[in-house]
């Protein structure tokens, strides 16, 4: 890509190829809310076919385009595209004809860590809600921070916008910084803060390097000692956390407790009490009370922040229950989130049923033994696993594994495991499963229409 942008004060005129994307609708929202004047476009945005992304966008004064070349003008300086745009698209082929600078996402988020003071949340989970957290905490406690997050806050959407960006006055800037993609390598925060390493997109000793990057490039680093090979890469115990009862940390999370649909501990015997399930979610409020102390918020101040934390979008979503049964909705997609994402609602109720679409054949090829050892592990006796068919995004890629494989392991060993191929057959197949104390837990994500496929399932309930 060319690049002759060194900072944010190149450019006025940025234009985003793909905006309606999490990733890049965050960026662009912060970019308008200090001034830049944006534009973008999408594949997703046809003529005539209502687009909430686009809505959204246009409220908060970004002009929406088709994929087509019309929102490129020589008054464009700067075009945006995320790692998934290809050479051959429109956009990008007038762009290079006008001449206009081309950055990354990834690249663009950098410079705009550069600009203020950066807390950079990274790990294989959990990014988004200890960054929503993070944020909450530090608004809660009159530091006015800025966030670039990968999903809605719902205490953000309820103004009516995206709810993955906000500009705020003050000098902080919480960012989510993906290792999918190596951009993590490319920022220099003030924190870093390393959640957890587990197989995701790449494998173990990929990750441990491009996290070792990402240390040496942190002014302060803050890991989880709870787990093995984030507490390698410690820099400074006392500003590490962890929730083990012989682990040395100078934040310690203890007394986890869930009734329902909230959880209550402690960290250094301060009391949290959050209307949220899963110990992964204690973890979260763990790490994101240790970065906030170590930008200067007492963890009181934390605590009563997260008593009225809302959580995000899609992340153990309750939809409610009808007859007995409760409907959640989760982004978990890798098999410790999916492993995560079942425990946190055992406690609800005597069965579970949970239902996952897994996304991609490369990804699901990669991580199939590990999907079934993990969802194996931690399904009770009474427990079901049900899966659809492979969400495909399109691309080239080899169609040689199916859901129905992992869900004939699971059941091999000895789990009830079903597979309903075409989900929108799912309730009438489950219906006969439904008792009168469950959870109907449905998990996936990269599908843009998983949100509406809650919405039907909760309508057919």
């Amino acid at each position: 890509m060319s690049n002759s942008i060194n900072s944010i004060n190149d450019f006025e005129r940025p234009f985003f190829i793909g905006i309606a994307g999490s990733g890049m609708s965050a960026i662009a929202q912060y970019l308008q809310g200090i001034g830049k004047s944006v534009r973008g476009s999408d594949r997703y945005f046809t003529p005539g076919t209502y687009n909430e992304s686009r809505t959204r966008l246009e409220a908060e004064g970004i002009p929406c385009y088709e994929q087509d070349g019309s929102g490129i003008d020589d008054q464009t300086d700067l075009v945006v595209v995320s790692a998934a745009v290809e050479e051959t698209v429109v956009e990008v082929i007038k762009a290079r004809q006008l001449n206009i600078p081309i950055i990354r996402r990834s690249e663009l988020l950098a410079l705009i860590a550069r600009s203020k003071k950066t807390i950079a949340v990274g790990g294989t989970s959990g990014k988004s809600t200890t960054s929503a957290m993070l944020f909450d905490i530090m608004q809660h406690a009159g530091l006015s921070p800025s966030i670039i997050g990968g999903a809605g806050l719902v205490s953000i959407i309820r103004e009516g916008k995206i709810g993955n960006a906000k500009v705020g006055e003050g000098e902080w800037l919480v960012i989510e910084a993906d290792e999918s993609d190596g951009s993590i390598v490319q920022y220099e925060p003030e924190i870093g803060l390393l959640l957890n390493v587990d197989k995701d997109h790449k494998e173990i000793d990929q990750l441990m390097d491009i996290f070792t990057t990402f240390k040496n490039n942190s002014n302060r680093f803050v890991v989880n000692r709870s787990h093995p090979l984030a507490a390698k890469l410690s820099q400074d115990v006392d500003h590490d956390f962890c929730h083990h009862a012989d682990c040395a940390a100078g934040f310690i999370a203890r007394d986890f407790h869930q009734e329902g649909l909230q959880i209550s501990f402690t960290i250094n015997h301060t009391p949290f009490t959050m209307k949220l399930v899963g110990r992964h979610n204690m973890e979260n409020a763990l790490a994101a009370a240790t970065v906030a102390a170590l930008a200067g918020v007492d963890l009181t101040v934390s605590a009563e922040s997260l008593e009225h934390y809302e959580g995000i979008y899609r992340r153990h979503q309750v939809w409610g229950q009808k007859d007995g049964c409760w409907l959640i909705d989760d982004y978990a997609h890798n098999p410790a989130k999916c492993a995560a994402s079942i425990e946190a609602c055992q406690p609800i109720a005597p069965k579970l049923i949970a239902w996952f679409q897994p996304h991609g054949y490369g990804p699901t090829r990669f991580l199939r033994n590990d999907f079934v050892e993990e969802i194996s592990r931690v399904l009770r006796p009474g427990d079901e696993i049900w899966m659809s068919e492979i969400f495909y995004a399109g691309g080239t890629a080899t169609k040689d594994i199916s859901a129905k494989d992992l869900i004939d392991d699971i059941a091999a060993k000895g789990r009830s495991a079903f597979f309903v191929e075409d989900r929108n057959q799912l309730i009438t197949a489950i219906r006969p499963h439904l008792t009168e104390n469950c959870v109907l837990l449905l998990m996936g994500a990269r599908d843009p229409s998983l949100e509406n496929f809650a919405r039907e399932v909760w309508q057919e309930l």
